[in-house]
């Protein structure tokens, strides 16, 4: 089975679609052939997807054997409420099937496979299936992107103990932005004083995709 990287994060608009990116951009610099796919994105109105866009037109620059696909290859399921799926979708049943098809077609082309989810670990998709279902699903490995302003220390050690708790294999990554400033004053010391290697988004996507691919 090919790698499978699943980016989550602690919350929505975090940095995903940004995060994912980089990891594409770095691997394809490894000399790996990338792929992506979105499976569920919310506000799409007249089909436009935009993270299934932005996806897609950078998936094309470094993965000329996919050249032709439009983003309906990338976003196999949308729906025009932006809520979480499960209410932008009045709680229709996941269709897991489509979603494995759209990742198999992408697997035969792609040594790594990175797959973006949408909000947070616990945005509920249907009655059944909470978004942290999706990586187990895939059988993927995680990479949780957090914020760096006040309240990074709860949203992220609670991401992080619902992964453990799936027994889940994850690397955390931190995606600070300009007005983020405080962060080394205000949080890095208490990720510091327990231990954790505190990875920058921006500084360290060499890092980052290291740990990722040699994830067991």
């Amino acid at each position: 089975m090919k790698k499978r990287i699943f980016v989550t994060a602690t919350n929505t608009d975090i940095g995903k679609t940004y995060t994912t990116k980089l990891l594409l951009q770095e691997f394809t610099k490894r000399g790996l052939l990338v792929g992506v796919i979105k499976p569920i994105e919310t506000g799409v109105i007249d089909g436009y997807a935009a993270d299934g866009e932005t996806l897609l037109e950078t998936l094309k620059q470094l993965n000329p054997k996919l050249w032709s696909l439009d983003v309906e290859d990338i976003v196999p399921i949308t729906y025009k409420l932006p809520a979480a799926p499960f209410v932008a979708s009045h709680n229709t049943p996941l269709d897991r099937k489509k979603i494995e098809k759209t990742l198999q077609e992408m697997e035969q082309v792609c040594d790594v496979v990175i797959i973006e989810g949408a909000g947070g670990l616990y945005v509920p998709v249907d009655a059944e299936t909470m978004m942290i279902d999706l990586i187990q699903f895939f059988d993927a490995k995680a990479l949780l992107v957090t914020h760096c302003s006040l309240g990074c220390i709860n949203d992220t050690i609670l991401s992080q103990k619902a992964l453990e708790a799936k027994q889940i294999d994850f690397v955390t990554a931190f995606n600070c932005r300009d007005n983020d400033a405080s962060f080394a004053q205000i949080s890095e010391p208490y990720f510091v004083h327990s231990e954790q290697k505190v990875l920058k988004v921006d500084r360290d996507i060499d890092i980052i995709c290291d740990l990722l691919y040699n994830l067991s």
